[in-house]
């Protein structure tokens, strides 16, 4: 056997090692129960977040997915039955999680303690005309999450909400039916974007008409 074979199957093999140590990294962080049609990753039923002391309430929600939540929306394909969901910190909050249509969904929080939830995620996933549960608890501090389906442009397509904890910690952006699509904090003026459009419009004018001076100088 040459020695250009040998190499070529040493890093086939170092190549193989690596992918197998990889899959069995990620099966070993994250939690993850499978059901018949979908799965449930990164659940927490018992363990209290930093700063909890202990559980002080708990919370069942509903979630519907599917086209007909998303009538009325402009510019919407998807949608849920809601967008936006209020909790309580240090609450164990269980969703159900309804896919009415024939493609897969999914409900998945981002931004959580990374100490409870690999990546900072809590993710249910559901096949066509399927349903799963899990549940969470919510951290301690006030704080808006973002809530999506991770499926390939679903969110663009309308399937983006919030879950606030607490007070919350302001609006997201594009929440579907909520708020603008390009976020502008309260304090900035209406037409903000408006008036920077058109301060760049008059800078680009005086920048052309100072320059012209100074060839003619």
């Amino acid at each position: 056997m040459s020695y250009l074979r040998i190499f070529i199957l040493t890093i086939f093999c170092l190549l193989s090692l690596s992918a197998r140590a990889q899959m069995n990294h990620h099966h070993h962080h994250h939690d993850m129960s499978d059901n018949d049609g979908g799965f449930v990753m990164n659940e927490n039923i018992d363990r209290l977040p930093n700063g909890c002391e202990a559980i002080r309430s708990e919370k069942s929600i509903t979630v519907y997915a599917s086209k007909k939540y998303a009538t009325g929306v402009p510019g919407t394909v998807y949608g849920m039955s809601d967008y936006e969901w209020n909790v309580e910190p240090c609450s164990k909050i269980t969703v159900t999680f309804i896919n009415e249509d024939k493609v897969r969904h999914m409900w998945m929080i981002h931004e959580l303690p990374k100490y409870l939830y690999p990546a900072g995620m809590f993710h249910i996933e559901a096949s066509g005309g399927k349903s799963q549960t899990g549940t969470f608890i919510t951290p301690s501090e006030d704080k808006n999450y973002l809530v999506h389906c991770d499926m390939s442009q679903h969110m663009e397509m309308g399937m983006r909400g919030q879950i606030i904890v607490g007070k919350g910690s302001g609006d997201l952006w594009s929440v579907t039916g909520i708020t603008d699509h390009l976020y502008r904090a309260s304090y900035l003026p209406q037409y903000i974007i408006f008036f920077c459009v058109l301060a760049s419009i008059f800078g680009f004018i005086l920048n052309a008409k100072l320059v012209k001076r100074e060839r003619k100088g």
